[in-house]
């Protein structure tokens, strides 16, 4: 029996930050064809959490959860004020992920994005070492919560710590806990890895959420992507879980400016998930 895949939309598709009137957003999804909506987590003070999950269960969409790790996120800051700030927000991010009922907590929140240096072999040990344990941590907070954290590896313009498959692999192995597992972005995919499906196999059953744009940050089917390789990845893993889209709009122009957005990808952006779910749903439900 073929494991089922949820086709998800993240919400910055069209806003941000997600806040709790972004529930505008919810039957627009739901009418395009998704199953699933991704809400990131800017900042939990704008998200009534009982409000949303009413909204969730009037359209009938599933949910996942993503956080946004910025310098004032930082677990491998220098500063222990800064890890207590990080601790806090992901305790708020847990808090959320159980009343909504999702059972993990997506990002890549060993460090913030952004923090791309070239830095000595000895501040890379501290750095990671910083990560792994203030990542135990993490994971024994959403162990208290039923909940799993999934790791994001991100290209090297977006982070010089973990980029590929093999990178998050090894940060958790090193974590050694039950709730360390992985989330894997197509985008950075393109950019950092040699073999798409072999890195899906790298990852195996640590796999828990998966995210996908074309290669350059545009609707999945336009550009180099090897979605075949893809899909044969997800295949040799038995991989059941969400596939969510996830790019952003021009028309946000702070957000647009951190991801390098410049232009528009699409006529609109309802367009962009229109056209980019068909694709998904031919290539994965083939």
């Amino acid at each position: 029996m073929k494991n089922k895949i949820n086709f998800g939309v993240s919400t910055w598709l069209w806003q941000s930050p997600f806040s709790t009137k972004s529930i505008d957003l919810f039957s627009k999804i739901k009418e395009l064809g998704f199953d699933l909506v991704e809400i990131p987590v800017e900042d939990p003070q704008l998200i009534d959490a009982k409000e949303i999950k009413k909204a969730l269960l009037d359209t009938g969409l599933k949910v996942s959860v993503c956080g946004a790790f910025g310098p004032t996120k930082d677990l491998t800051h220098n500063d222990p004020k800064v890890h207590r700030q990080c601790f806090d927000y992901l305790e708020q991010c847990f808090e959320l992920c159980t009343v909504f009922e999702v059972d993990f907590l997506a990002g890549p929140m060993y460090s913030a994005v952004g923090k791309a240096r070239l830095v000595s072999p000895e501040q890379r040990k501290i750095e990671w070492n910083l990560a792994v344990t203030n990542l135990q941590k993490a994971c024994t907070m959403a162990e208290g919560h039923g909940l799993a954290i999934a790791l994001e590896p991100l290209n090297r313009f977006e982070s010089d710590m973990v980029n590929t498959a093999e990178d998050v692999m090894r940060l958790v192995t090193d974590i050694n806990h039950t709730s360390a597992r992985v989330l894997l972005d197509g985008f950075h995919m393109t950019i950092e890895e040699k073999n798409i499906r072999q890195a899906i196999n790298t990852v195996g059953d640590k796999l828990i959420h998966v995210q996908v744009s074309e290669n350059h940050r545009g609707i999945p089917g336009t550009g180099l992507t090897p979605w075949n390789d893809f899909k044969l990845g997800l295949a040799d893993i038995n991989y059941s879980g969400g596939l969510v889209i996830e790019s952003f709009t021009p028309e946000i122009k702070e957000l647009a400016a951190a991801v390098c957005i410049w232009k528009t990808m699409a006529k609109s952006q309802d367009e962009f998930a229109k056209q980019g779910l068909g694709f998904l749903k031919q290539t994965f439900n083939d």
